[in-house]
């Protein structure tokens, strides 16, 4: 196992450079942290290395699938590569993938128009997974979904489901043809979504924390719902509204 103790190392360098979205995409890899996360990325094939603060011992219950190469590092390094105030001290990089969608057995899909806040978008993909949500789709405008404070928000989702960036008008096209409906969310123009009814398959479109999901994309849906306000409150979390109409609507 190698060592490495000083922070000025190459490698040190290349880990923190994948804290920025820049490179991310440049390198096509990115660092999550934490043993939970790390053994959830084990069971896949994208986990690239494992490092591990001189302190800590490697998990027993890590299965190492790919035989990754593991580094030892210090408390300082540590500091370096996380986003963290209090390092976990267990970090892995993995490669970012682009799934193949296959419209015959993928048939549940969340999109997101606009949305930007990581935690919203890392809980979206959490709830997306629990429900039994086939796919989620991350909309232009979006935020990145390798930022690493939505990987924490995701706790793992990132390796059960596929999560692909694209267009949504070219989606909602996609879906039509394929017989999928799709739904919208909005507070105009919009029906409560319990006059639907729950379906096999179906596309749920919410939009941006502040101006919603975009009137150009509304208007391509086969309909759009929004959840009565029963208090004084203005409008719920797009969180929560999702979570509310993905569980709703599934059949």
């Amino acid at each position: 196992m190698e060592h490495i103790q000083s922070t000025k190392n190459s490698r040190v360098k290349e880990w923190k450079k994948l804290l920025s979205k820049k490179d991310r995409d440049l390198t096509g890899k990115y660092i999550i942290e934490g043993e939970h996360l790390i053994e959830e990325a084990l069971r896949t094939n994208d986990v690239i290395e494992i490092m591990i603060q001189e302190n800590i011992q490697m998990p027993d219950t890590w299965i190492m699938k790919n035989s990754p190469s593991v580094t030892m590092i210090t408390a300082d390094i540590s500091k370096i590569i996380s986003d963290t105030k209090t390092p976990q001290g267990v970090f892995a990089v993995c490669r970012k993938n682009e799934p193949i969608i296959d419209l015959t057995k993928q048939i549940k899909f969340l999109l997101l128009d606009g949305v930007q806040d990581p935690g919203n978008i890392g809980t979206m993909i959490r709830t997306a997974d629990a429900a039994g949500i086939d796919v989620v789709i991350m909309g232009e405008g979006s935020g990145d979904i390798y930022n690493p404070k939505v990987i924490r928000s995701a706790q793992g989702s990132h390796f059960h489901l596929p999560i692909v960036t694209g267009d949504l008008h070219t989606w909602i096209e996609t879906f039509k043809k394929s017989g999928i409906p799709v739904f919208g969310t909005s507070l105009e123009g919009a029906v409560s979504y319990k006059e639907v009814s729950p379906t096999d398959s179906f596309a749920l479109i919410v939009g941006n924390e502040g101006a919603g999901v975009a009137r150009e994309i509304l208007n391509k849906t086969d309909k759009n719902l929004f959840i009565p306000i029963f208090g004084k409150s203005e409008s719920l979390n797009v969180a929560v509204a999702a979570g509310i109409l993905l569980y709703y609507l599934r059949k």
